[in-house]
């Protein structure tokens, strides 16, 4: 009974004119026959004034609408005695609405599973149960209420409610609905798990490092937020047809009146005319095309964008984090004298540890790779700009041991016989101290993207013919990628305000700017198309941008690309889908042979048809599927 109760507050106008139309056709079969028309009647052309009230308030505005002929149709099919054949336009235009609805939340259903999903509650540890986590004593809070350093609870199989360091030993998460990693991940103590990111089998204790409002998940939830918000720009491709479509449906209309000498015949050729192909088929499109978008990690941010994505051109790139990973790899570790390779990089993860710069991450990767045993620091200092300081204490040594890792000015401050690696084009190094003695450098080089030749390739063939790298970093390290990969141009050592001039003034258009950093939200807001890539919480870059690409892969842009084309070919295939059939339909009655009230069921039936091929922009279900064994 409440599902029947919504429908009708959701849909009150389908309902009175099934209402409307049961009464009349009851009334048919008792003495007050003739009053049934009249009834009809009145209620069609009360929903024909009310519709052309909503048409003016649109013309106003500006907008062109389509309401017009469906307005003339019941007021032209009243004027003439065919109520019923009114009636059923009436139907159409209030069910529309319901069949619209429908279609959209069908075709929102992944854009929107992120928001059903999302945390609501955190449990708050009160008192810590040292090494059972399971027995602490905890409270249930709503997640907004959680303060930065407060203890969590995450259970097994619950959403990690906010941005936190995992406290317990060891733990196993699932982040696929966060990086598209469909292998669950292992994080061990002091290492950054994300809100959003699904607990293994045992309960962990975590602690909170952001509030709610700016962890990962709900910044993640806000771009959909808004991505699902942006219908507005989707309704320009039904509004260039609205015009010619109106004036050929009463040319048509007012011939067949003409000649026949019939007004009967202008009833019945806009009886058939009434264009809700046109307003539902666009919408329902692009809203399609947003929805498989968001399936593969891509949050769109509007149906304008997908338009802008069928045609792109151009397409420039970034380097760091865009082309390549962002994350470099260890090339070759270069030991003082009295330390080791093994040694020097043990002591340099151990410290990395408590290091938020983006090279701390790749050490201790490197050395879980080598399966080096990190040490527990006593006490631990990063300082800003400059590295990382923390006591550690080492199995051969009586006291403590203070090891540095950073630059090489500061490392130099403290152990005076630092000396300088011999880098090539494109290398780094990071410089380690173990009290005063300097310890040995740790050089590393950031990787090309696997995936960075294929996904260049597959944009040629979807029609991008230039691509340009737009870089902060030096020639030397720039040119072998560009060339490596056959990018066409290299703009090198740009500041932020150089890559907007260079990407402003790229032909042929639209153009495609790639992007992750904070450097990169200018050059994205002004390109075109932004595309931030791999962006990560309430950056600028994914707020700036277009497109947020929440999986940290270079293909989704050629997929991007190719989602945005099928969405527009989809759309104008279902709008010229209804305008044929439509046509031919008006063609029809124009010389007779279609009764006013046929051609209104039939009418029906074109918009079925209309919406149908615009679910299609949804994706073929093999697609899902594939998504879904990852």
């Amino acid at each position: 009974m409440s599902r029947i109760a919504n429908l009708l507050r959701s849909y009150p106008l389908v309902f009175g004119t099934l209402l409307v139309a049961a009464v009349g056709l009851i009334m048919l079969a008792t003495p007050a026959a003739r009053i049934a028309p009249w009834i009809v009647g009145a209620y069609a052309l009360g929903i024909a004034a009310w519709s052309a009230i909503d048409m003016i308030r649109q013309l106003l505005r500006g907008h062109a609408g389509l309401d017009i002929l469906a307005v003339t149709a019941i007021t032209a099919a009243v004027a003439v005695g065919e109520v019923w054949a009114a009636l059923i336009v009436v139907l159409m235009l209030t069910g529309g609405a319901a069949l619209e609805d429908y279609a959209e939340h069908r075709s929102k259903r992944e854009l929107t599973a992120l928001l059903r999903k999302a945390p609501q509650l955190a449990t708050r540890i009160v008192e810590h149960a040292q090494n059972a986590p399971e027995n602490a004593v905890t409270e249930d809070v709503p997640v907004d209420e959680i303060a930065v350093g407060e203890l969590l609870l995450v259970r097994p199989g619950a959403l990690v409610p906010v941005d936190a360091i995992l406290v317990s030993e060891h733990a196993v998460f699932d982040e696929s609905s966060l990086t598209g990693e469909s292998l669950p991940v292992e994080r061990t103590a002091g290492e950054r798990v994300a809100s959003g990111a699904v607990n293994g089998q045992a309960a962990v204790t975590m602690r909170a490092t952001a509030l709610a409002s700016d962890s990962e998940y709900q910044q993640i939830v806000r771009l959909v937020e808004q991505a699902t918000k942006s219908k507005a720009s989707v309704v320009r491709l039904a509004d260039r047809y609205a015009l010619p479509f109106t004036l050929l449906a009463l040319i048509i209309a007012g011939a067949a009146w003409a000649l026949s000498g019939d007004a009967v015949r202008f009833a019945e050729v806009l009886v058939v005319a009434t264009p809700c192909p046109l307003l539902i088929a666009a919408p329902v499109a692009f809203l399609g095309g947003m929805s498989r978008a968001a399936r593969f990690g891509l949050i769109v941010k509007g149906g304008g964008t997908l338009e802008q994505l069928s045609r792109a051109r151009s397409a420039a790139f970034d380097k760091t984090g865009t082309i390549t990973k962002g994350k470099p790899a260890l090339e070759r570790l270069l030991p003082a004298a009295g330390f080791d390779a093994d040694e020097l990089l043990r002591l340099a993860a151990s410290a990395e540890v408590y290091s938020s710069h983006v090279l701390a991450g790749s050490v201790i990767d490197v050395a879980k790779h080598r399966e080096l045993r990190l040490l527990d620091a006593e006490r631990a200092e990063e300082i800003a700009t400059h590295g990382v300081a923390a006591t550690l204490r080492l199995a051969h040594a009586t006291d403590p041991v203070v090891v540095r890792v950073g630059k090489p000015a500061w490392i130099g401050e403290h152990a005076a016989d630092l000396s300088l690696a011999e880098l090539a084009p494109g290398e780094l190094a990071i410089y380690v101290a173990a009290d005063d003695r300097f310890a040995g450098a740790i050089v590393m080089r950031d990787q090309v993207r696997q995936e960075a030749a294929q996904a260049l390739s597959e944009l040629d063939a979807l029609g991008v013919s230039r691509t340009l790298m737009v870089t902060g970093d030096v020639a030397a390290t720039a040119n072998p990628i560009a060339e490596r990969l056959g990018i066409d141009e290299v703009h090198a050592e740009c500041r932020p305000s150089d890559k907007v001039r260079i990407v402003q003034e790229v032909q042929p258009r639209p153009l495609i700017m790639v992007g992750d950093g904070l450097n990169d939200a200018p050059v994205l807001a002004a390109a075109d198309i932004g595309f931030a890539m791999g962006a990560r919480g309430a950056t600028a870059a994914s707020e700036s941008a277009d497109v947020v690409n929440r999986y940290d892969t270079l293909a989704s842009l050629p997929r991007a690309v190719m989602i945005g084309k099928d969405t527009v070919r989809i759309a104008l295939q279902s709008i010229w889908l209804g305008i044929i059939i439509s046509i031919g339909l008006m063609l029809i009655a124009a010389f007779g042979f279609l009764p006013a009230i046929l051609g209104a069921w039939l009418q029906e039936l074109v918009d079925l048809i209309a919406i149908l091929g615009a679910l299609r922009a949804v994706g073929p279900r093999s697609e899902r599927t594939a998504r879904r064994l990852g």
